[in-house]
Formats: C-alpha cells, sequence, structure tokens
C-alpha cells in the first residue's frame, strides 16, 4: 500500500485536531503531553540547526576565489541580502496592515519578557555571548547566529588543513542534526494533533479562527504576488535595465515546476538550462549565482516566516514594537539563509525564531497545516528570485543578453 505523504499526513492531522479540539474539548488533557513532548523535541534541535546551517552557508558564501569570481560573489551576496530584506519589509507592511491574526485571542501559558520589555541595546548586547555554552544551553538563538557568522567567515580563511578537518566536521554534526529532525519530523502529525486540538479547545469562536489562517494564507500569497510581480520586475528594470516581462516568460517552465516539485534543488537544471539559454546569462555567472542561490538565496521562505510570526503574535494578543519586529525580520533573514536541505524547514525555522522572540512555539499549529500549498508558491518565488539576481549580476558585468532593453521582444 503507498505511503500517505506527510503533508497529508498533516494536513488529516490539522482536520482532526480542529474537530477534537471544538467538539470534545474536555479530552485534550489525556493526549496533551504529545504535544510538548513534539515541540520540546524541536526546540531541542534549535540550536544546532542553526548554528550548523547558518556557519556552513555562511562558510559557503564566504569561501571566493581570486578577481572575476571574488567580485562576482560579492555582488551575488549583496542582491542576495537586497532582495530578501525587500521581502521582509513586503511581508512585515502587509501582515500588520491586514492584520490576519487580529479578532481572536488564543490563551498563550506565559510571554516571555524578552517580547515586551526588549530595546535595541538588549538585542545589541545580546549579540555577544559571555559564555558561549550558557547560549546554547539556554537556546539564545541570537548570541548562536553571531557565533555561527564568526565562524563562517573565519573558516575559509584558516589553513587548507585547518579548513577542511572543520568544514569536515561542521558537515558531518550537520548530517547527523538532520538525521535526528527527519525523525522527528516524520512523527510530527501526531504532535501537530495533539497542538492543534489543545489550540482550538481554548478557542472560544473557531469560525473566527478558520476565517483568520484563511487571511494568513492569502496576506502571505499576496506578499508573494508583490514581490514576483512588482518588487523584482522594479529591480530588474531599473537596476539592470532588462525586460522584466520577457525575463518572466522565459522564467515559465522552472517556475511551474518550482512550483509542482516544491524542490528549488530538483528545478536547478532547468533554472540554468533557462538562465544561459532563454536570457544569455554566460555560464560562469549562472552556475555561481543560481547554484548557490538555491542553497542560500530564499526571498519567499524570508517572506512567509515573519508573516507567520507576526501572525502568530496577533493571535496570541501580543502587540510588537518596532525593535521587535526589526528582530523578527533579521531572524527570518538569518533562517532563510541556513533553511537549505532541512526537512520541514517552515515548522523549524518558526520554532527558531519563536524560540527568540519568546512567542509560543506550539502557535506553529495554526499555520503548519496549510503550509504545503505556501511551501509550493514561495519555492517558485525562491526560484524567480534567483534567476533575477544572476540577470543583474550579468549586467553589473556589462553582458549582452537577450532581454535587454534595446533588443526586440522574442
Amino acid at each position: 500500500m503507498k505511503k500517505i505523504p506527510l503533508y497529508l499526513q498533516i494536513l488529516i492531522a490539522l482536520v482532526l485536531g480542529i474537530l477534537a479540539g471544538t467538539f470534545l474539548p474536555g479530552t485534550t488533557r489525556y493526549y496533551a503531553w504529545v504535544g510538548t513532548l513534539f515541540m520540546n523535541a524541536l526546540c531541542m534541535l534549535i540550536v544546532p540547526i542553526i548554528f550548523f546551517s547558518v556557519s556552513l552557508s555562511v562558510s559557503e558564501i564566504s569561501t571566493g576565489g581570486k578577481g572575476d569570481l571574488k567580485r562576482i560573489g560579492a555582488k551575488t551576496v549583496f542582491w542576495y541580502v537586497a532582495t530578501m530584506l525587500l521581502a521582509v519589509a513586503t511581508g512585515v507592511l502587509l501582515v500588520r496592515f491586514i492584520r490576519p491574526g487580529a479578532g481572536v485571542t488564543v490563551p498563550a501559558a506565559e510571554v516571555p519578557d524578552l517580547v515586551t520589555s526588549t530595546s535595541v541595546s538588549d538585542i545589541i548586547s545580546g549579540f555577544i555571548p559571555s559564555n558561549v555554552f550558557y547560549a546554547f544551553a539556554h537556546n539564545n538563538t541570537i548570541p548562536v547566529i553571531f557565533l555561527a557568522l564568526v565562524i563562517g567567515i573565519t573558516v575559509p580563511r584558516l589553513s587548507e588543513k585547518s579548513r577542511d578537518v572543520l568544514t569536515v566536521g561542521m558537515k558531518s554534526a550537520y548530517e547527523l542534526t538532520m538525521r535526528i529532525t527527519r525523525a522527528i519530523i516524520s512523527l510530527s502529525p501526531f504532535g501537530i494533533f495533539a497542538i492543534v486540538a489543545g489550540q482550538f479547545a481554548a478557542i472560544s469562536d473557531v469560525l473566527l479562527m478558520l476565517r483568520n489562517m484563511l487571511f494568513y494564507v492569502i496576506t502571505v500569497a499576496a506578499g508573494l504576488a508583490i514581490h514576483t510581480f512588482i518588487t523584482l520586475p522594479l529591480l530588474l528594470r531599473l537596476a539592470g535595465r532588462v525586460r522584466p516581462w520577457a525575463h518572466l516568460r522565459n522564467m515559465s517552465v522552472p517556475m511551474i515546476t518550482a512550483f509542482s516539485t516544491a524542490s528549488s534543488g530538483a528545478t536547478l537544471p532547468l533554472t540554468l538550462d533557462a538562465v544561459e539559454k532563454k536570457d544569455g546569462v554566460s555560464r560562469r555567472i549562472a552556475d555561481f549565482v543560481v547554484s548557490l542561490g538555491a542553497t542560500v538565496n530564499m526571498n519567499g521562505a524570508a517572506l512567509l516566516e515573519c508573516v507567520a510570526v507576526i501572525f502568530i503574535a496577533q493571535v496570541y494578543g501580543v502587540e510588537l514594537g518596532l525593535v521587535q519586529t526589526l528582530l523578527i525580520c533579521f531572524l527570518s533573514l538569518m533562517c532563510a539563509i541556513g533553511s537549505a536541505g532541512i526537512p520541514m524547514s517552515a515548522m523549524v525555522m518558526m520554532a527558531i525564531i519563536l524560540s527568540a522572540v519568546g512567542l509560543p512555539v506550539e502557535g506553529i499549529g495554526l499555520v503548519i497545516g496549510v503550509d504545503r500549498i505556501l511551501d509550493m508558491l514561495r519555492t517558485a518565488v525562491n526560484v524567480y528570485g534567483d534567476t533575477c539576481i544572476a540577470v543583474l549580476v550579468a549586467k553589473s558585468e556589462k553582458e549582452d543578453l537577450s532581454i535587454d532593453l534595446n533588443k526586440k521582444n522574442q
């Protein structure tokens, strides 16, 4: 008998959890521990996942060559960060304007001080830990990210022998962490069922909560659409001096494939082929920018993470200030960079950000059930973002492309 795909298992668990929490709220106390165990297991992996994924990703970016490759690498990283920041900004503006989580409040056991009383100076001083082991032991995500950045930047500058030893060690530890993560994620339907049932048992207006979940999906989809059809085309037109709609048409096959498979890696051969043959980007730039982008440039993921976390804060009745919002933006950016290859990356990355800003991690249960369709959308946007950066870098290198403004439509 063919095994049911994990995303369908999670969707079934979501529906059953909603029904159990709504019609049998008194029974949730008998299996609430299942959700607690699942979230504890997920939180247990937060530090190793973020440390190894970010340090390896940054190390890969920092391993630049000389001359042309170093220059191209610098331009590529600039556009990676710029486009992800624009995506995050779009998401924040939309989720604050639409407020998909407003109108219903899910009671939470506690909201830690980080959410309600964090200042800019607190965040800045928290970047550098006085005790590295304390930061790891207490899931202090911000200093762990800082340490991962430092290590990722430093490793490529070591001697070849030391660099190779450390890289192999970090990759092995990362692979071990991923194996454990996959095992835990395979049990996620049970955890999601228990969490969602508990959440809906505490909600007085279930229909309002379902409406809010629909508004959340609409908010994310609208943000991805704005980034795809307005933000990135404007960058191509103004910074690249190319015809954005011609480029979008050329990228239709890899984008549709990315949407269908929800995998940037599986789409990579088609993406490279379209960028090189249809746009005319040179192989040296396409191979570097698009291949690296499939690992570290996640426009759609960054947008979704910040929208999801702010939505969860709204549902719990937590008003986030400017400092907390900026912290969420930064964490969404860093988590997007390090999310490639992580199974059910949206769930894991949300857990990391929620934990860092002090929001209840069980809030994941409110959004993870609808993640499959959003995963397909954001993957298509991730792939399109990679191709746009390849074009921008190619134009900065004075390459002649088929989509240049001075050329007729093909």
